[in-house]
């Protein structure tokens, strides 16, 4: 997502002589072609989480699986590395880890920016832009009309589509478009399609401002409003955006219910950008939740706009984040580049034992095969610290597990004295995180910072997983009940891991992964 005041005049200024003398397709992709020695090399440069080639990237848009494909598409500004007119990026993979860097998929045009959105793979042809026999994709984003804001007007945003009949190379944009306009909304964006079975027919779900729009359409162009929820439901510290709507079955029954995903900023928990969910019911026109509590996907203040995959060839419900905040976002120390995704994650419902529900988010399966086995520890009972050491810990998983009979401090350090600190205390029925002495951390006041999250023990030992990969951390706890996602950017890599207690500490089976890099020389 992102916040309106991003809207400088030089950026106003920049779409509007694009708008006189608009650049071909081929000139914006030349940015695409970087010298090959330093491409993916970079300091900070993740290793293993997606991002993008060079310059500015936000949301994760049109996710989407087709013939053999995972699409990611994503917001993308192609001239620099702060946010500016926005595109559609693109790239693929053939198993959610790998990725092939693709060329800009969605350019501005007459209607303005193209900001977040879906895609979906339109299998009935409901919308005739192709055949029964190649069906086309078909992206649902948001126009912004720059002139339209900088006017003071509130309808500047509206809902567009556009289709694709090569799986995503080339695609047109819909010549009646918009498909919903703007009945005076300041904040109407980001829509999120999918099918709906029981009333065959197409739904979205977008915000505006303070809640949730549902709408119908039998054929992508038409669409029909159909209900509201959220003025008087969750949290309310900033706009609600990105929202997805989807079903998932209770883990270990037969039971289902509807989850509501809705990003906010600023409002997280921890400050800044966060997402929240909401359980509940949806009966084909609105959404209704079943609780009244905030209940958070991430802890952590790096994982945000996350929307989830149409058309997946299995029932896994998987999910993709944009690892930033806004408080930070155009600030972090990189310099060609700005930003990563999360590691794709399979959400999952569970019931707890008062019959409320709680998502996991836990590193989908496929990404184990990236791992490297270097050591395992497999029980360790003595009064000391554990710690190892490797060149590369800034490109690993550490996985263990702790006796909750005491409080334990695990840390990631190097020799400039940076550390990233996690902290897992069951008298004190929490968990934090701390990133004050990571490195650097003074481009932006609230970047240093603990963030914490209350942790009540579902049992005597703990799982936790650690995924370092040079500048973001990502902890789950239990398989992903408990979750902080994390940027950190140390002077120096990552050498030494450690574990430590108060008092006799009791770890076991602590198995340290390097993990290989999804970018070949090659690429």
């Amino acid at each position: 997502m992102r916040n309106i005041y991003f809207l400088s005049l030089l950026m106003l200024s920049s779409f509007n002589s694009c708008k006189e003398e608009p650049k071909e397709q081929e000139d914006l992709n030349v940015t695409l072609g970087i010298n090959k020695e330093v491409q993916y090399k970079e300091p900070y440069r993740p290793q293993f989480h997606f991002s993008p080639p060079e310059k500015w990237m936000n949301d994760p848009n049109g996710l989407v699986y087709n013939n053999g494909v995972y699409h990611l598409f994503y917001q993308y500004y192609p001239e620099d590395i702060v946010w500016g007119p926005m595109h559609w990026g693109h790239a693929v993979s053939k198993d959610l880890i790998n990725w092939e860097n693709k060329p800009i998929a969605l350019f501005p045009d007459e209607h303005g920016y193209i900001f977040s959105g879906s895609a979906v793979v339109d299998i009935n042809n409901t919308s005739g832009f192709g055949t029964k026999d190649n069906p086309p994709l078909v992206a649902i984003f948001t126009y912004h009309d720059p002139e339209g804001e900088k006017a003071g007007r509130k309808d500047f945003q509206t809902q567009g589509i556009a289709y694709s009949l090569d799986n995503g190379d080339t695609w047109t944009m819909y010549n009646r478009n918009p498909v919903i306009p703007n009945r005076n909304i300041k904040d109407f964006r980001d829509p999120k399609v999918f099918w709906h079975e029981e009333s065959r027919q197409w739904i979205m779900s977008l915000v505006a401002g303070d809640h949730a729009k549902f709408y119908k359409s039998r054929n992508l162009k038409y669409w029909q409003l159909t209900g509201e929820f959220g003025k008087d439901n969750g949290a309310h510290g900033g706009v609600w955006e990105c929202p997805d709507l989807f079903k998932l079955k209770v883990e270990g029954t037969e039971e289902e219910k509807w989850v509501l995903l809705i990003s906010i900023n600023p409002g997280a928990p921890n400050g800044g950008s966060g997402t929240q969910y909401f359980v509940g019911d949806f009966n084909g026109r609105t959404f209704t939740a079943e609780h009244e509590d905030e209940k958070w996907l991430d802890f952590g203040t790096d994982n945000y706009a996350g929307v989830t995959y149409n058309n997946l060839p299995t029932d896994d419900r998987v999910f993709i984040g944009w690892m930033s905040n806004w408080n930070y976002a155009r600030d972090t120390p990189t310099e060609r580049w700005r930003s990563a995704m999360t590691l794709p994650r399979k959400l999952s419902l569970h019931k707890n034992v008062d019959s409320s529900y709680i998502i996991k988010n836990y590193p989908i399966k496929q990404f184990d095969a990236q791992l490297e086995d270097y050591k395992r520890i497999h029980k360790v009972e003595n009064e000391g610290s554990l710690s190892v050491e490797h060149k590369e810990l800034s490109t690993s998983v550490i996985d263990f597990k702790v006796n909750l009979k005491d409080d334990y401090t695990a840390k990631l350090k190097n020799k400039q004295g940076d550390e990233f600190v996690f902290n897992i205390n069951p008298e004190t029925n929490k968990m934090t995180v701390d990133r004050r002495n990571s490195g650097l951390v003074d481009f932006e006041k609230t970047f240093a910072g603990v963030h914490e999250q209350t942790f009540k023990p579902m049992d005597t030992v703990a799982n936790v997983r650690m995924i370092f990969d040079r500048s973001s951390v990502e902890v789950f706890v239990d398989e992903g009940r408990h979750v902080f996602t994390d940027q950190v950017f140390p002077k120096e890599p990552f050498t030494q891991f450690e574990i430590t207690s108060k008092s006799a500490p009791y770890y076991k089976n602590v198995n340290v992964f390097l993990v290989k890099p999804i970018w070949e020389e090659d690429e």
